[in-house]
């Protein structure tokens, strides 16, 4: 593989991760809950990490790494700030949406991990992709608990 396919790849991951990291510090600033709250923070530090590590690899390919999330990122985080508004803060529903951003995130790494990439990158792009199986059902499990506990 060459390395533009290989930085469009990884660029992809980067935009993805910049959508779910301002996804999550936006998510932190809709919830009551404290724990919620640093939970989401964490997530959005995790994931600037993940960018940082997958920006520096770029770079090692003589790439530019993307900066912005794409225009469809943007377009849902509008939808989601919008949708806050009228949901006033709901805790159960701040799960739902970062749940579905965590899946995002979990199929453009299946995605990323299905090409051809060099064993390095590779490795990098796995064990990334391993912390988003990992997160996706963290959130998941929260959130089913949540739900859980708002019927009874």
């Amino acid at each position: 593989m060459n390395n533009d396919v290989t930085i469009s790849i990884l660029n992809d991951l980067i935009r993805t991760c910049r959508a779910a990291e301002q996804g999550f510090a936006d998510a932190s600033q809709h919830v009551l809950d404290s724990r919620l709250k640093t939970l989401f923070l964490q997530r959005s530090w995790e994931f600037a990490m993940s960018i940082t590590e997958l920006k520096n690899l770029v770079l090692s390919l003589g790439g530019k790494p993307a900066n912005l999330p794409t225009f469809r990122s943007a377009l849902r985080r509008g939808w989601l700030d919008l949708k806050a508004m009228f949901l006033r803060n709901d805790d159960l529903a701040a799960l739902y949406e970062v749940e579905r951003s965590e899946f995002i995130v979990l199929k453009a790494y299946y995605k990323a991990a299905k090409q051809s990439l060099p064993q390095l990158i590779r490795a990098v792009v796995i064990r990334q992709l391993h912390n988003a199986k990992r997160n996706h059902t963290e959130i998941k499990e929260i959130r089913d608990y949540a739900g859980t506990a708002a019927v009874h």
